[in-house]
């Protein structure tokens, strides 16, 4: 028996600057998880991982992670995923800068 398809939004990390990004519903990306679009089937996830793989002069290692509604947008649900959205692990730049 197949499981049901949990939500997901498609990261990856920007080509350049290897900041971790999400793809939102326009087809851009943004640093910001919660503007990432929240993909609840899984054909359409499918597509907009093959979209995101087609942008690899933008960023590399596109996936699929699994979130799910939060108040303000998408959530990551693991905690790599949640990590991953705080930026690097040291202090001295990125997200964790300010």
């Amino acid at each position: 028996m197949p499981r049901a398809f949990t939500p997901k939004v498609v990261t990856a990390n920007a080509l350049l600057r290897g900041d971790v990004v999400y793809l939102t519903r326009q087809g851009h990306w943004t640093r910001d998880h919660a503007e990432a679009d929240l993909i609840e089937d899984e054909s359409t996830a499918e597509i907009r991982l093959l979209e995101a793989q087609a942008l690899a002069h933008e960023v590399v290692g596109p996936y699929l992670a699994d979130a799910i509604k939060g108040a303000d947008g998408p959530e990551p649900v693991h905690f790599r995923e949640a990590f991953r959205t705080r930026g690097p692990s040291n202090y001295a730049h990125g997200k964790q800068e300010g």
